[in-house]
């Protein structure tokens, strides 16, 4: 029995021995420039509860925004991590560098390996790079023209007088337990309608179809909250729970529901459409000379466009109207700024939107608060080095191993003093004039930035400019809140969770109809 523990001592002594060896070389490669060095990955993160040395915790970018920055005095630091895997990582908020690194390719390729998680459906634009990478944006990107941007605006206008018709009907006030299950739903008929050519009623869409056992949209919107479940766990066990259960489900139904939508297009007429789901078809049509997708591809190219069609959208309105909620001075500025540009209360039209110059402010300014991606990964293929900076004005260089992980943090460049005055607060009016573009990624930047930015944009603020002009927006009153300081209703309000992209885990409002 001795001689087994001292075997087992001697594992361990030398496994710990290697992998403390592993951290001092990998400290060595970035000559030491200070960070974080932890036992777990940051894969662990959504797992593991922040402990100091063991965890970075879940949505540790956002909860730090530029914090960590002002702690090491540079914006950037370094991230060495041991278990399972010695893990070198460099955490960047600085404009600059981000610049070089996003317009940079090749010495810093998109990881695409930390995106196979989104191919379950199939091999897609998001997780992908090279040529197959560039094969997805050439047939997507005719999609993403002035023409469908007017149709993805007039579907918006269309879809929130049905909320205000159909929906809210006469009622002077509404009041809404979570604002997403007003914004989740508007954006996923936005995005089926101008995107897919599938269009849904606010009637329709509580009625599960013959055939299936969960609406289109609660599928999707189960697929996307319960996307780690998926990861995490082999199949056999999806069936264990009645929640793992009730995923399973919902992954089958959206597979369902996309296979019926690409057979129903395919067996419609012939007519000109100018959405994205007819470029993906197209594609598929291997009886045409162009690059082509087998159905996997096709199927997991709708899926991605179908999540990042509606629950950045839905979050980003989420946050955008409880942030007018709580700064009342800020809401009535964008309705008067919208009563200016549109007299007697009329609709908005795509020929407006240049001229709503403040309900893009809001928008963008939500954007830069609450982005809806928080890290955007990238690695080093080849040894190479990056140059950052500080608030004092100082540069240093930072060497950059070969097959080191680079993170470029949204929310800490966006929290970043050095390019935005006051960055905790709520202030619309610094995008009116000269800001500071190379500081506002929330679409990423380069070659890799977001192809759908401006149908996003767009399908903003349509719904923005609709919803705040015919209703006043307030925090719903609960008795039990009634003695919270503005400062806590603040941080209630706001409270977030990390999904594929930030989450508002509650925010009650009230709409009140306007005079």
């Amino acid at each position: 029995m001795h001689g087994t523990h001292l075997l087992v001592f001697s594992f361990v002594a030398v496994y710990v021995c290697r992998k403390l060896l592993n951290l001092w070389k990998a400290g060595q490669s970035v000559h030491n420039f200070p960070g974080k060095r932890l036992i777990l990955n940051p894969l662990f993160n959504n797992f593991v509860p922040k402990i100091r040395g063991i965890s970075d915790g879940q949505n540790s970018l956002f909860n730090a925004k530029h914090t960590y920055f002002d702690y090491v005095g540079w914006d950037a630091y370094t991230s060495i991590s041991l278990w399972p895997n010695t893990r070198t990582m460099v955490v960047l908020a600085d404009a600059a560098a981000i610049k070089e690194i996003t317009l940079s390719r090749a010495r810093f390729p998109k990881p695409v390996h930390h995106y196979k998680t989104l191919s379950f459906y199939g091999k897609n634009i998001v997780a992908s790079e090279g040529e197959e990478w560039k094969k997805y944006r050439k047939i997507s990107a005719p999609a993403f023209s002035d023409r469908n941007n007017k149709l993805v605006w007039d579907s918006s206008i269309k879809i929130v007088e049905g909320l205000f018709n159909d929906v809210w009907g006469k009622r002077d006030v509404i009041e809404v337990d979570h604002c997403v299950d007003i914004t989740l739903p508007i954006a996923l008929f936005v995005i089926g309608a101008a995107g897919f050519g599938r269009s849904i009623s606010w009637k329709e869409d509580a009625v599960i179809p013959p055939g299936h056992s969960m609406t289109f949209k609660d599928a999707l919107h189960v697929v996307t909250v319960e996307i780690f479940l998926k990861i995490i766990l082999p199949d056999w066990a999806m069936g264990l729970t009645k929640r793992l259960r009730r995923a399973r489900l919902a992954f089958e139904e959206l597979r369902s529901y996309m296979v019926e939508m690409i057979r129903d297009r395919q067996k419609a007429e012939k007519a000109e459409r100018h959405d994205l789901f007819s470029s993906l078809l197209a594609a598929n049509d291997h009886t045409l000379d162009a690059s082509t997708l087998t159905e996997s591809e096709l199927i997991g190219n709708i899926y991605i466009f179908l999540v990042a069609g509606h629950e950045t959208t839905a979050h980003t309105l989420c946050f955008t109207f409880a942030l007018l909620a709580l700064y009342p001075d800020e809401q009535e500025k964008l309705v008067e700024h919208i009563r200016s540009i549109l007299p007697n209360g009329q609709s908005p039209t795509y020929e407006d939107m240049p001229l709503l110059t403040y309900s893009m402010a809001v928008f963008y300014e939500t954007l830069r608060m609450f982005p809806p991606v928080t890290g955007i990964p990238k690695e080093a293929a080849e040894d190479t080095t990056i140059t950052v900076g500080n608030k004092k004005g100082e540069q240093t260089t930072i060497p950059i191993p070969k097959g080191a992980d680079l993170t470029l943090s949204t929310v800490g460049l966006h929290y970043n003093p050095r390019y935005w005055h006051d960055p905790d607060s709520f202030k619309p009016s610094r995008f009116l004039g000269d800001w500071p573009r190379d500081a506002f990624i929330p679409f990423s930047s380069g070659a890799r930035a977001c192809i759908g930015r401006k149908f996003f944009e767009t399908e903003g603020i349509a719904i923005l400019t609709m919803l705040v002009s015919h209703y006043k927006i307030a925090i719903k009153e609960e008795p039990q809140f009634a003695s919270e300081s503005f400062e806590q209703r603040k941080a209630r309000v706001l409270s977030c969770r990390a999904g594929l992209t930030v989450t508002p885990i509650r925010v009650p409002l009230t709409f009140t109809r306007r005079i």
